[in-house]
């Protein structure tokens, strides 16, 4: 039996962890296949866009945002923050959004919104419509608002394409409203693929869209368009010492979008299945013990009638003499390796609820494979992290 002193558990800060008060830390992960509910978004680019293969770039740009930018907001959201003092002082930020379908539904970066006490959008010009969160999901970095008023005219709905089918080099180009201007477009190249960027919360967000489309302060939240006129990203992040556009920008893939967006209009939250656990990387542990594996995901919790615990996965557990005894490590799942968290993640957004996998764990000095049947929650509270 592989056991550590207390003197070692101390010396990792994994006691107060262990003990807290309800302290049962989950593991879930980026929704994919998520629980179906019946929302349906545009896929048809608009009529009026020229086929880009006979079109010249010039008029392919002018055409697209001729029949798109209508349909591109700008998100206002007011929060409150306490001063040195302890006053509640007013703060204003913005960022861009588009809309989705005819129920006045905006798709924006859940950074933007994140906090806001109130929201309101504009199609351009000084106009102002009061807006409603309707759901965010800080993993992906993705909410969906909606119009408490709307325009007398019918909305211009921004069609989603399908991210999974790009490749480098093909053209993109940005609507949005850096800096506060209104429906500014930026056009690129999409300059790489499956880059993984972390969302405020550092969860990974995997496959990310890198572009060279100027990307700055204001466009998060905007879309990132094909040629044809229709999304294949969620403007997000650049990366830039200065904070502005240095040519490299990434989006969140908007097949994302698709799958937990019609969760966030059902639920106003993404519901994932998930393990149930509390873990530590074993190679962050690496330095401060000597753990029987080199890499994988160390069970220190086990929340009680979780998926985890349903399946006799086990945490870590005091011994007699005050020893501890280690928990599962996690190395696998469905035959494919797990050497950190950010992996468990990656494959449980393969699955949804009712799924069983197999996880090969690492458990009283030898390798063994155990199923686990993915269920929801005990706890919803625990859902958001």
């Amino acid at each position: 039996m592989y056991r550590l002193s207390a003197r070692q558990i101390l010396a990792v800060a994994l006691l107060s962890a262990l003990f807290a008060a309800g302290a049962i830390a989950v593991v879930g992960h980026l929704g994919n296949r998520l629980q179906p509910s019946g929302a349906a978004f545009g896929e048809t680019a608009p009529p009026t866009i020229t086929d880009p293969a006979v079109a010249t770039d010039e008029q392919n740009n002018i055409e697209l945002y001729r029949a798109l930018s209508p349909g591109v907001v700008n998100v206002h959201s007011t929060s409150y923050a306490r001063d040195f003092f302890g006053f509640a002082e007013q703060q204003e930020g913005s960022g861009s959004g588009s809309v989705i379908d005819q129920e006045g539904n905006i798709l924006t970066n859940y950074h933007v919104i994140e906090g806001a006490t109130k929201l309101a959008v504009s199609f351009g010009g000084q106009k102002n419509y009061a807006a409603q969160l309707v759901g965010g999901d800080p993993d992906t970095d993705l909410a969906v608002i909606k119009l408490l008023e709307r325009p007398k005219e019918p909305l211009t709905v921004i069609a989603l394409g399908d991210s999974d089918r790009l490749e480098v080099g093909q053209k993109v180009l940005a609507i949005g409203n850096p800096f506060g201007l209104d429906r500014t477009l930026t056009t690129g190249v999409i300059s790489g693929l499956q880059r993984p960027i972390q969302a405020r919360n550092r969860r990974t967000i995997e496959g990310a869209i890198q572009t060279d489309a100027s990307i700055n302060p204001g466009n998060s939240g905007g879309p990132l368009l094909d040629s044809h006129g229709r999304m294949i990203g969620i403007n997000s992040q650049i990366l830039s010492p200065s904070g502005a556009s240095a040519g490299v920008g990434f989006a969140v893939p908007v097949n994302i979008a698709k799958r937990i967006v019609p969760q966030l209009l059902r639920f106003g939250e993404v519901r994932r299945p998930k393990l149930g656990i509390g873990s530590r990387n074993v190679q962050s542990l690496s330095r401060q013990l000597d753990l029987p594996v080199p890499d994988g995901v160390l069970i220190l919790q086990v929340a009680p009638g979780d998926a985890a615990a349903s399946a006799g996965l086990r945490g870590l557990t005091q011994t007699e003499n005050g020893d501890y005894e280690i928990g599962d490590i996690i190395l696998g799942m469905d035959g494919e390796k797990i050497a950190t968290t950010d992996d468990l993640y990656r494959l449980l957004d393969k699955h949804q609820f009712g799924d069983t996998v197999q996880l090969q764990i690492y458990r009283d000095g030898r390798r063994t494979t155990v199923p686990v049947r993915l269920t929801a929650p005990t706890n919803r509270g625990t859902q958001r992290r």
